[in-house]
């Protein structure tokens, strides 16, 4: 197998047989095909595509390449949920709790940030301690103990996966629906989960920004994990503008504690409520959405799932005081308010605003690249609000003067004020079920 002519039938439009693509990714593990090639190979199969057999292929291969959990016992349901990405997403810090809480099992193994978007892994890792590092036998005794826990993948779990998710974010091959489909559904079967929901976002701050892909990304993740024996819906969410207050990682920390005490702004807990609602009926802990979104609602109005929380920070080595004083979580030196440069009606564009926290600290460029938890914007007012002109719309979160200037300036191209109030949208665009 000469890795080269591989890459050549890619990039050149040709299906790869079953044989060809596993032997080229099985040589990519062991080392013999080269991350400059691999590359390659990602950006001939996010031009050229997959088609479902190569696609099945992939799948397979990652899976196999590691361990897969199975629950031999009796104990609470396995589920969890993935989403696509977005900008100010920390459903999962509050989900995950929040499902335990309501008597489910949730083994959420998450990723790092991608491109402009924020990931569940980097958030965590503002909390001081808090170790995302664990191996399988300490992550399935922390599900015993607290019923959720969170971490990234393991040597053990889909290790071809965790490769390929580094080369992806730094060689601009994220938004493939194949590649995507792929990466999220391997992981969460090989979980060992039992029903699984997928937040599809859509719209500006999306990888996908077009309806109709979204959609198709999602029927495919459905079809995916529903082959491999795993109860699979998907929600389609807009992500137009960023969701809820915050974007930056202990900044979203913050804000999710703050919904995990009942409180937090109505999109985020929105959301949550909704994806959480899907597990809780896929399962049969309820009869519907509405009984479940109900239940769960009752449990955050109630701060039992933020108490969960603090004992899963504390049993993942992190400081749990940050449930009772987010003070306690990492802050950036510099605050500067932006002003609003207009009067009129707030648009917020999520993606220019991902890209403008990832160029102050918060995400990556390079996969070497750290990431700062400090930095971040929270804005005072919302998309769609009525603003006048000089009143602060957000606050820039950074580590020095001169980063809070530069993203400053990108934010000018992230804030449109516009004469007339713009079309309302719901935030749960469609539910799509095997």
């Amino acid at each position: 197998m000469l890795p080269t002519r591989i890459i050549e039938k890619k990039r050149d439009g040709g299906r790869l047989s079953s044989d060809e693509l596993a032997a080229f990714l099985r040589a990519y593990l062991e080392g013999s095909v080269a991350e400059y090639q691999m590359s390659a190979f990602l950006m001939a199969a996010f031009i050229r595509g997959l088609d479902p057999a190569e696609l099945s292929v992939l799948l397979r291969e990652i899976i196999d390449s590691g361990a897969r959990l199975r629950f031999a016992d009796d104990g609470p349901p396995a589920v969890d949920k993935h989403s696509t990405g977005g900008v100010g997403d920390k459903v999962s810090l509050i989900l995950a709790p929040l499902l335990a809480e309501a008597g489910l099992r949730v083994p959420m193994m998450s990723g790092r940030g991608l491109g402009h978007t924020g990931g569940t892994l980097d958030k965590l890792e503002a909390i001081p301690g808090f170790n995302v590092s664990v191996d399988l036998a300490r992550f399935q005794a922390i599900l015993d103990e607290i019923g959720c826990a969170m971490i990234g993948q393991t040597k053990e779990i889909a290790p071809l996966d965790g490769r390929l998710y580094a080369l992806r974010d730094v060689t601009g091959t994220v938004p493939s629906p194949a590649l995507i489909a792929a990466s999220i559904v391997s992981k969460k079967v090989a979980e060992g989960i039992g029903a699984l929901v997928l937040d599809v976002k859509c719209g500006r701050g999306a990888f996908i920004t077009d309806r109709d892909q979204a959609r198709g990304l999602a029927r495919t993740m459905v079809d995916l994990a529903t082959a491999e024996g795993v109860r699979t819906s998907a929600l389609l969410t807009a992500m137009d503008a960023p969701l809820g207050r915050t974007v930056g990682n202990a900044l979203e920390v913050r804000e999710a504690i703050e919904t995990l005490r009942g409180g937090g702004p109505a999109d985020l807990r929105e959301v949550t409520l909704a994806l959480s609602a899907e597990l809780l009926v896929s399962v049969g802990h309820a009869a519907d959405a509405e009984e479940a979104a109900a239940e769960l609602g009752a449990i955050l109005d109630g701060g039992a799932a933020l108490e969960r929380f603090a004992r899963l920070i504390e049993v993942q080595g992190g400081d749990p005081g940050v449930a009772d004083d987010p003070g306690r979580l990492p802050a950036a030196p510099i605050r500067e308010p932006f002003p609003s440069p207009g009067s009129g009606w707030l648009d917020v564009d999520a993606r220019t605003v991902g890209v403008a926290s990832v160029e102050l600290g918060a995400g990556r460029r390079r996969v070497e690249d750290a990431v700062d938890p400090r930095v971040g914007f929270e804005f005072h007012r919302r998309a769609g609000d009525r603003v006048s002109e000089g009143e602060p719309l957000l606050t820039v979160h950074a580590a020095d003067a001169a980063g809070a200037a530069t993203a400053a300036h990108r934010l000018t191209d992230a804030i449109r004020i516009s004469p007339e109030p713009p079309a309302s949208q719901p935030l749960i665009l469609e539910r799509i079920v095997g």
